[in-house]
């Protein structure tokens, strides 16, 4: 599942990140990479913003695609 297919305060793993080579280092610079823990928390202006390991970041739809979840 996509993060951008999640609902507001679902915590899951990430699966894989995928994309261009451009997004994935950006987001691993955030700290979403497989196996870690993120969770929506809310969806602003097409934004969404998520919290990983204690940090929030607004992401915008294109990088909430590229992020896949693992089903639990």
């Amino acid at each position: 599942m996509l993060l951008s297919k999640a609902k507001i305060g679902q915590t899951r793993s990430i699966a894989k990140v995928e994309g261009k080579e451009k997004v994935k280092k950006f987001l691993f610079s955030l700290g979403c990479s497989e196996g870690e823990e993120i969770t929506l928390i809310s969806i602003l202006a097409g934004n969404y913003v998520v919290n990983i390991k204690d940090s929030r970041y607004a992401l915008d739809e294109s990088m909430a695609k590229a992020i896949v979840l693992a089903e639990h």
